[in-house]
């Protein structure tokens, strides 16, 4: 995924911001700008950039025009645009050498080998990861902390409104309290759960079968993105599942089992096996089921949660859901399961005794015997 560092440089003290951004667009940059001065606490008098579409239209005899949006933003947070000569990058040295030291450490390369990044989100640790290194060394030049610095220089920034300027990040949408979900020229599209009831703006971008569609919530830290979607049919949302946690995929007839009673929960607490039977007595319409169930209940006190689960998994397994089946798998579980063992005093061997009238004749009576 192709991704772009903003990368600003506080002239005084030196501190170093490095922002990973998803496009070029004037929210995208506007965004960024907001979450800088937030992180700096406040804002300079005046922002040296690039002559970027986003910031200047045309150059007429030599002189840049500015874009509207981008004298909008600056007027409300009270800062002055200006543009570098072009052609000329001495005249931002500070800044390229920020950019020559985030491309070096952040971008993989073959000279720091550093993998590809799987997410988003890895970008943005990674680059949080930069600036807490660089703002907390020693700079060369300075031979103190920029972040020591800054401390010093913010009282001479001015402050910034609570608020962000908002309208170039597209149309505002509040989320419903009881779905993460939010309606854009008449398709619906999914946002975080955290977000539910919070306002967030939507807009698209590109055209064809590129665009998209982009959500940013302004929170404390400011405008941030929290969505990314192409573009959707109407009846057909856009959803991305990690903003549905502790949700499961709906399979027909793969239903949650969870009690609502006190029998339940203690049918349910036996085990797996009384799961399975629940579910497939269910399934056969087995009448009486709570009764079956508080039997089964009473089994386990007597003969043992573990042998009452092992029968009931059986008679799921074999379809026996009538009246006495369950004690009856059971009885026939403990004979199976009976063991005789041998030891030094007994055998298992059969026993002679019977043999021991073999081949003797009947045995006279005493009548016999007097004559």
């Amino acid at each position: 995924m192709k991704t772009i560092l903003f990368v600003a440089w506080l002239a005084f003290s030196r501190f170093r911001i490095v922002i990973p951004l998803r496009d070029r667009t004037a929210p995208s940059v506007f965004a960024a700008l907001d979450r800088c001065f937030r992180i700096l606490d406040g804002a300079p008098t005046y922002v040296l950039t690039d002559n970027e579409k986003t910031v200047t239209t045309a150059h007429v005899a030599g002189v840049p025009v500015r874009n509207q949006q981008t004298l909008d933003f600056a007027r409300h947070y009270g800062v002055t645009v200006l543009t570098c000569q072009p052609a000329d990058p001495a005249t931002k040295g500070g800044v390229e050498a920020s950019v020559k030291l985030a491309k070096a450490d952040i971008v993989p390369t073959e000279t720091n080998l550093r993998p590809e990044y799987a997410s988003f989100v890895e970008l943005e640790a990674a680059c949080q990861a930069f600036m807490d290194e660089v703002n907390h060394r020693e700079h060369r030049a300075t031979r103190r902390r920029p972040a020591t610095v800054l401390a010093e220089e913010q009282p001479r920034l001015h402050r910034i409104p609570d608020t962000a300027h908002t309208i170039a990040f597209g149309l505002a949408r509040t989320v419903p309290e009881n779905t993460p979900m939010v309606t854009f020229e008449n398709a619906q599209y999914s946002v975080p759960a955290h977000l539910l009831g919070a306002r967030v703006f939507v807009r698209s971008h590109g055209t064809g079968p590129d665009e998209q569609v982009i959500i940013v919530h302004h929170g404390p830290a400011g405008p941030v993105e929290v969505a990314r979607h192409h573009r959707a049919r109407p009846g057909s949302p856009a959803v991305i599942e990690e903003h549905f946690p502790g949700t499961r995929t709906r399979i027909p007839g793969d239903y949650a089992v969870k009690a609502r009673t006190a029998g339940e929960a203690e049918f349910l607490a036996i085990g797996e096996g009384a799961r399975t039977w629940l579910i497939e007595a269910a399934a056969a319409g087995t009448g009486r089921m709570n009764v079956k169930m508080a039997e089964a209940v009473t089994l386990a006190k007597i003969a043992g949660t573990e042998a009452v689960d092992r029968a009931l998994g059986d008679a799921a397994l074999h379809g026996r859901f009538a009246h006495g089946d369950l004690p009856s798998i059971l009885n026939a579980n403990i004979r199976r399961t009976t063991t005789h063992a041998a030891n030094e005093t007994r055998s298992l061997t059969q026993g002679t005794s019977a043999w021991a009238g073999l081949g003797a004749g009947p045995s006279t009576t005493s009548k016999e015997q007097n004559r």
